[in-house]
């Protein structure tokens, strides 16, 4: 299973756009908003949510309603989703769910993103199901900084074994999500990119972003991309791959020995909002159009009203027509606030 190619998207005939003329193309949908990790970026340990405050299980999207949802949206032009949370294998049955959807028309590529340890156990399934990739958080190879960043919850031999159990499901080529913060874990990222050269799987390194409310984010624990272009370029020269994709969120490199390609994701330093495409649910049902965002949508009552698909698609249109984020492209003139969503609700 090959799916590291880039996934190309069809102009449907009705397309939606927003105050930005931004289309409509992809879908990251929270399903579950626990997690079995605490990581500093995300769930912090001493924040309210990382002690144990979250949804019943009785109040989450049931698998059907997410169903609905993604029929919803594939109609008003997506063709990507991204099943994210919390830790979505923690969901009971995903690979019923992952079964679902696969078989909506139109819906061209389904992608998990995962902490891997449950992988063992789920990949085989998640594969015979329908899933079509799956990207891995790995914020170190270092057990110490590992530790510290997962909130004391990661064992790298646990990622590890996960990453080996999606190879020997059928996913070849991984891509390796890597939160990169200054001070914290940026000494070991060129032994994890040593380690994965070669190996098929892509790392993306991350700009520590301001997500949420609760992890401390402070400008200075930012490692710009273009100080890791120059770094990994005078190890293993590089090139940037020119993707033509303007919805991308990382920026491609190749290496020059052809042992694969690295990403590197600029939220802080060189924003992409003028490209994004990218809806966001939580497990809740609520509708966000920016990974920043501080208001929902409130799909839920739409879709207890079973068979009114016509207006559900009404509302999700009317939301992504008045769409005007650009909060990244903004950061510098926007005062600060509390009211922002926290990451591990919508996904990431």
């Amino acid at each position: 299973m090959d799916m590291q190619l880039p996934i190309t998207l069809l102009e449907p005939a009705a397309t939606v756009r927003d105050q930005l003329r931004r289309p409509l193309r992809e879908l990251r949908i929270s399903v579950i908003d626990r997690c079995n990790f605490r990581c500093t970026y995300c769930m912090p340990e001493d924040s309210l949510q990382g002690r144990g405050v979250f949804l019943p299980l009785v109040k989450l999207l049931t698998d059907h309603e997410i169903a609905d949802l993604v029929r919803a949206f594939v109609a008003l032009g997506v063709q990507k989703i991204r099943l994210t949370g919390g830790e979505p294998l923690v969901r009971p049955g995903l690979p019923a769910l992952v079964s679902q959807l696969a078989a909506i028309e139109g819906l061209r590529d389904i992608a998990l993103t995962t902490n891997g340890v449950l992988l063992p156990r789920l990949a085989a399934d998640l594969a015979e199901a329908g899933l079509g990739r799956i990207t891995v958080s790995l914020d170190s190879l270092d057990p110490g900084v590992l530790d510290h960043m997962s909130g004391g919850k990661a064992r790298l031999e646990d990622i590890l074994a996960g990453i080996a159990a999606a190879q020997d499901a059928g996913f070849r080529q991984l891509r390796i999500n890597t939160v990169v913060q200054r001070g914290v874990n940026d000494h070991t990222v060129m032994d994890l990119l040593a380690y994965f050269r070669g190996s098929g799987h892509s790392v993306r390194l991350i700009e520590y972003m301001d997500v949420g409310n609760s992890n401390h984010w402070q400008s200075e624990e930012v490692v710009p991309s273009a100080e890791w272009v120059q770094r990994i370029g005078e190890v293993w020269p590089i090139e940037p791959v020119r993707d033509g994709r303007p919805s991308e969120t990382a920026r491609r490199y190749r290496y020059l020995d052809g042992q694969g390609e690295i990403g590197l994701i600029s939220s802080i330093s060189q924003p992409f909002c003028g490209g994004c495409t990218r809806a966001r649910l939580t497990a809740d049902g609520m509708l966000y159009t920016c990974l920043f965002g501080t208001r929902g949508t409130n799909l839920m009552p739409l879709l207890r009203q079973r068979g009114n698909l016509e207006t559900l698609e009404q509302r999700i249109r009317a939301v992504w027509e008045r769409r005007d984020d650009r909060y990244s492209e903004r950061r510098s003139e926007l005062a600060p606030t509390r009211d922002k969503v926290e990451m591990y609700r919508m996904g990431g």
